[in-house]
């Protein structure tokens, strides 16, 4: 298991450093160790470019601007998935602190396992306001923005900039849509060239993702997104020359690439099934697992008797207790959104199961896990 690196090498870590270098406290979490010789002070803008899904492993496959000006590698948080880690880059907080544990986390206060970027019930197309349930309800952590001593912009694709995650996450700062990759430069070019002040701009870019997930983080169609990210990063940068401008590009985790035969379905066993309390929570390589109170050796013993070069199980009160998502003191609803036992996943394989409504579907790119494709993610640095 490759684990996160809280105490100076996480995602978390490279927050905290951008909050101090803004005014704000960081509280628990110290520094960013692969920024300990940059003076963030210097910069008039500082863009942190998060692109989603690009590991560190994979820019060390390709050549080109990325793996020339990688400085570091730092870990993504547990589990190792957008979830948590763009929660993560919003709040400065780890999952630890923010609360919400995977892409599916069961929410009590909603009656159900969530998605939670979307905010809607597993299985449901419809969100959760529209039942009259109040965002706040559930994000009640505080807004990294809003914490800053400087201007703020978040540069996002224009059909999540204004979900409800987003409304709870971006707080004061100034939010600016786009539509594909030169969109996005545009809107960085547009923030930095104009004299404003100091600013603190956050860009997310999705593609890398949503492509690896379908055709595998391994596929010629990613290889070729990945040189244009390449390409517009360059032309962009060459752009924006003398702006005193500090791109900070990184990314909330990394891919590993599996098969339909590595894939093991609730639904086939009956046994495992009919232990749990409600539908997986989690992700494809970390489940969360709800058990009744008195099959909770059924349950380990199945697992263990026909799972176990598949996967781990372990008490989900043990990954709180060994700091998988974070240092201090840990969320209230924490425990209760990680269920009984948490199922990782070992080399490529995968756990899911299916609920009534849902459509089955295969995903040949996933994450989430402890594997070294998944945890550990880049930090390039690129000045202008």
């Amino acid at each position: 298991m490759y684990l996160p690196d809280y105490e100076g090498n996480s995602l978390v870590n490279l927050i905290s450093s951008l909050g101090l270098a803004y005014g704000r406290d960081n509280g628990i979490y110290p520094q960013c160790t692969a920024l300990s010789r940059v003076d963030l002070n210097q910069y008039d803008n500082i863009i942190l470019l998060v692109i989603d899904g690009l590991g560190h492993r994979y820019v060390q496959s390709k050549q080109g601007l990325f793996r020339t000006h990688c400085s570091a590698e730092l870990t993504s948080v547990f589990p190792s998935t957008t979830a948590t880690s763009i929660t993560a880059f919003m709040t400065g907080l780890a999952p630890q602190q923010h609360g919400l544990t995977a892409w599916f986390t069961s929410l009590r206060e909603v009656g159900g396992v969530t998605a939670v970027l979307p905010f809607r019930l597993r299985g449901s197309e419809n969100e959760l306001t529209e039942r009259g349930f109040d965002l706040a309800d559930v994000y009640q952590h505080p807004v990294f923005f809003d914490q800053l001593n400087c201007n703020s912009v978040v540069v996002s694709e224009h059909w999540i900039l204004d979900t409800t995650f987003n409304k709870a996450h971006t707080g004061r700062a100034q939010k600016r849509g786009y539509k594909n990759l030169s969109g996005m430069f545009e809107q960085l070019r547009d923030c930095v060239k104009p004299s404003q002040g100091k600013q603190y701009i956050y860009a997310y870019w999705s593609q890398f993702d949503h492509l690896s997930h379908i055709h595998g983080n391994q596929s010629e169609v990613v290889s070729e997104h990945f040189q244009d990210l390449q390409s517009e990063t360059e032309k962009f940068m060459a752009e924006i020359s003398g702006t005193n401008t500090l791109l900070l590009l990184t990314s909330d985790h990394g891919f590993i690439d599996t098969t339909p035969e590595k894939c093991i379905t609730v639904n086939d066993h009956p046994i495992l099934q009919g232990c749990l309390t409600e539908p997986l929570s989690g992700e494809p390589r970390v489940a969360y697992c709800y058990v009744q109170t008195d099959q909770h050796k059924t349950f380990t013993d199945y697992v263990n008797t026909n799972f176990s070069n598949q996967l781990d199980c372990v008490a989900s009160q043990d990954l709180i207790d060994n700091h998988f998502y974070g240092l201090g003191e840990p969320h209230p609803k924490l425990s209760e959104r990680v269920g009984d036992f948490a199922l990782i996943m070992k080399e490529n394989y995968i756990i899911k199961d299916w609920m009534p409504q849902e459509k089955p579907f295969f995903h040949y790119g996933v994450h989430g896990g402890v594997s070294e494709q998944e945890m550990f993610t880049p930090l390039i640095l690129l000045e202008a």
